[in-house]
């Protein structure tokens, strides 16, 4: 092992040595990326060596004349934080650096860049750290905003970091705020990819655990869009299903009584949402039948309860003023949706 600790020095030490527009930063930076792909004993031993912010500063501007090396350090630094996150994680001004190489126009350097975002968020304990960063949200944001531009790579190693992103609650409303909602269904609607309609709706199945997603989703007729997803007749896959039903469940958990009465007013939402509970149109896993029959459950409830309150007003027997909330208690459900769904 000391072998590979004296490379890495000697790898280490000429890339610090060497300006970033000259070639011979290129070659280390290339010489990392290979070592560090290659051979995974390589990667704790270059990230304790200091490769992390001289790989990192490489791509905080562009340059014509060094974009070949900002490529390399991007994919360096994605192959250390497989095996080496803290340290990657731990170096200061790398999540700054990471911002930058997403807005990069080299697409496989943004893409890097968002692969290695997504491979932090792996941890837990960084997701509120980097759902801090507005920076890093807003490149990530941008880069599934470019609707047949973007490579779809780019796009969906994009939702696999949101989506972690989300699976943090506190980082929900920040999503939101921050736009996510307009072009995340957009994706849906206009985007005919493979995989990219699962993985965006994944995403929305999360986003949509928070009360400020409601509003949210109302400025893009949302509810009405994932109901017609829910709906087999429609050819959208079994998993782009589950994650509609998981959506509307989780807004729905969010949103209250609110949420509730967006679904009811969608045109055959319940029925729907019943053929989904039974397996009809196939394809359906044993979570998605049961997303179903628990939003089922709600919708049901939600027109019973209605029914009786309206009988109660024109028989002039009760003066309440609304019906008791329609919803059951928080920890029924679980506001995770389908991690392992995302590619």
């Amino acid at each position: 092992m000391e072998v590979k600790h004296r490379a890495a020095r000697s790898l280490v030490h000429r890339l610090a040595s060497a300006p970033v527009r000259s070639g011979a930063f290129g070659e280390a930076a290339a010489e990392i990326r290979r070592l560090s792909k290659d051979d995974p004993e390589m990667r704790s031993p270059l990230a304790e060596s200091g490769a992390v912010p001289l790989l990192g500063s490489a791509l905080l501007e562009f340059d014509s004349s060094a974009a070949e090396a900002q490529e390399n350090a991007s994919a360096a630094l994605l192959n250390l934080s497989i095996s080496a996150r803290e340290a990657v994680m731990s170096t200061p001004g790398i999540l700054d650096a990471l911002a930058a190489a997403l807005r990069l126009p080299c697409p496989s350097t943004a893409q890097n860049a968002a692969a290695t975002v997504y491979s932090l968020l792996s941890v837990d304990e960084y997701r509120p750290i980097i759902g801090s960063k507005r920076s890093v949200i807003a490149a990530l944001l941008d880069l599934f905003r470019g609707l047949g531009v973007t490579p779809t790579r780019s796009i969906k190693d994009a939702l696999k970091a949101i989506f972690l992103l989300a699976l943090y609650p506190l980082n929900r409303a920040t999503l939101v705020e921050m736009g996510a909602v307009p072009p995340l269904f957009a994706l849906v609607v206009k985007d005919g990819r493979r995989g990219v309609v699962e993985d965006a709706t994944a995403v929305i199945s999360q986003v949509a655990g928070c009360y400020e997603s409601v509003e949210a989703f109302r400025r893009v007729a949302g509810v009405a869009i994932l109901v017609e997803l829910v709906d087999a007749a429609t050819g959208a896959s079994g998993r782009a299903r589950e994650n509609a039903a998981a959506a509307l469940l989780n807004l729905v958990m969010s949103g209250g009584d609110k949420a509730v009465g967006d679904i009811m007013e969608s045109e055959g939402a319940e029925s729907l949402v019943r053929e989904l509970a039974e397996g009809v149109g196939g394809e359906v896993s044993a979570r998605g039948k049961s997303k179903a029959a628990d939003l089922l459950r709600v919708l049901q409830r939600s027109r019973g309860s209605h029914l009786v309150h309206g009988l109660q007003e024109d028989t002039e027997t009760s003066t309440d003023s609304a019906p008791q909330s329609l919803l059951f208690s928080s920890s029924s459900y679980s506001n995770s949706s389908f991690h392992s769904s995302i590619n």
